[in-house]
C-alpha cells in the first residue's frame, strides 16, 4: 500500500471544456476521494466578451476576457470539487480558420515539444493514474483541442509513467439525440447543408466502439452548475438551454475510448479506475 493518492488528470483546451466533456467524472471521482487535477491549456481569450461581444468586434478585449474566464473556471472547479487547477496560459487560438490561429504565442503555434515538456513536468509532479484528453481530431476539429491531444500524448512519451489513458468521445446514438433536441428547442432552425450534416455525422463513434461508459447521473446537477459558472459563454453552451432536468436525463453518462492500459482490465468497462483499486 502507498500513501500516494489515486489521481485523475484531465487535459483540456479552454475554460468550460472541463465541464462539457468531463464534469461528471471530475465530480464523481472527487466524491470518491480521488485527487482530480485539471490542466487547462489556453486562457480562453477568444471567447465572448461582456454583453456577448465577439472576437474581432469593437470592444472585445482578449486580456479582459481571459481574466473573466479564469474566474469562471475557478468557480467551475469549486462546483466540481477539483483538487488542483493548473493553467498553461497559452493564448487561445480561436476556431478553425480564424486569424488568431496564426498569431505568435497562440497555442496552435506553440511547438508541440515545448508544450509537452511543461505538461510532462506536471505529470511527474502529480503522477496521475488516469489521464483524459481529446482524440487526434480534438473531437470536432478545434485547433486547440487537437494541440491539447498532441502535447498530452507527447508528454506521456517524455515520462516513465504508465497511466491508463482515455480520449473523450460521444456515442453516435447520443449525437443523434442532441440533433433531435436542438430541433425541438429551435423550431425555426434550418436544415444543415449536406456537407455540414456529413461532418456532424462523423463526430463521435459508433456505440460499439466505445470502451468505457461511466455513469455520472448522480453528479449531473454539479455538471450543469459547472457549465453555468461559465456565464459569459452561455450563448455558446447549447447544453444549458436544455434546462437542468433534461440535461440530467441526457448527460448522465460520460464515454471514452481507452488507448493505453497496463492493468489488463476488461472492456467494455464502467470505471476509469478499473484495475487500479
Amino acid at each position: 500500500m502507498t500513501d500516494w493518492p489515486l489521481t485523475l488528470m484531465a487535459v483540456h483546451a479552454h475554460p468550460d471544456d472541463e465541464a462539457t466533456g468531463t464534469g461528471g467524472v471530475l465530480a464523481r471521482y472527487a466524491a470518491e476521494g480521488i485527487r482530480t487535477v485539471l490542466v487547462t491549456c489556453t486562457d480562453g481569450g477568444c471567447g465572448d466578451g461582456p454583453g456577448g461581444v465577439k472576437p474581432g468586434d469593437p470592444g472585445h478585449d482578449p486580456a479582459a476576457v481571459a481574466l473573466m474566464r479564469r474566474q469562471e473556471l475557478e468557480a467551475s472547479c469549486d462546483v466540481l470539487k477539483v483538487s488542483d487547477l493548473e493553467m498553461l496560459d497559452y493564448a487561445d487560438s480561436g476556431m478553425t480558420g480564424w486569424p488568431s490561429n496564426d498569431a505568435p504565442g497562440s497555442f496552435w503555434q506553440t511547438p508541440v515539444q515545448e508544450g509537452a515538456a511543461r505538461l510532462a513536468e506536471l505529470m511527474r509532479h502529480y503522477r496521475p493514474d488516469v489521464v483524459v484528453t481529446y482524440d487526434e481530431n480534438g473531437f470536432y476539429g478545434h485547433p486547440d483541442h487537437i494541440q491539447a491531444h498532441r502535447i498530452t500524448m507527447a508528454a506521456l512519451e517524455m515520462t516513465a509513467l504508465t497511466p491508463k489513458v482515455y480520449w473523450t468521445t460521444m456515442p453516435r446514438s447520443m449525437m443523434q439525440r442532441f440533433g433531435e433536441i436542438m430541433r425541438e428547442l429551435h423550431e425555426d432552425m434550418p436544415e444543415p447543408d449536406p456537407a455540414e450534416a456529413a461532418a456532424m455525422a462523423e463526430i463521435g463513434l459508433p456505440d460499439d466502439e466505445i470502451t468505457t461508459w461511466v455513469d455520472t447521473t448522480a453528479f449531473s446537477g454539479q455538471k450543469f452548475d459547472a457549465l453555468a459558472a461559465h456565464a459569459s459563454q452561455g450563448e455558446n453552451i447549447f447544453f444549458l438551454k436544455m434546462g437542468n432536468e433534461r440535461f440530467g436525463e441526457l448527460m448522465g453518462m460520460e464515454t471514452f475510448v481507452r488507448v493505453q492500459d497496463a492493468t489488463g482490465a476488461a472492456i467494455p468497462e464502467n470505471d476509469l479506475f478499473a484495475g487500479l483499486r
